[in-house]
């Protein structure tokens, strides 16, 4: 109907449905299909936005972290543990008096 291959007729007779309803339908698609695209391309953008904004914030965790471990192999190397068995967290935390 759409593209003129059929007649509103056919297309009624073949899928049971009445010729008013195809014209309502065809006006509707005619009306809407612009909006099908652009809206989709609107909530791509957004979607795509929301992961760029993702993926800077991780980006700058994963450095921070990197500063992070860094620092602490750094702590761990000038402060030994006097034993393989004491943890790293033991070396560099306050102990109470």
């Amino acid at each position: 109907m759409l593209r003129g291959e059929k007649t509103v007729a056919e297309i009624a007779a073949q899928y049971e449905v009445h010729p008013a309803q195809l014209h309502r339908w065809k006006a509707e698609a005619i009306e809407n299909l612009p909006s099908l695209f652009t809206r989709g391309a609107s909530e791509l953008e957004k979607m795509r936005k929301q992961y760029e904004a993702e993926k800077e914030e991780l980006i700058k965790q994963i450095g921070q972290l990197t500063i992070e471990v860094n620092w602490l192999k750094k702590i761990c190397r000038t402060q030994r543990a006097p034993s393989k068995d004491v943890k790293w967290w033991s070396v560099i935390t306050p102990k109470s008096q």
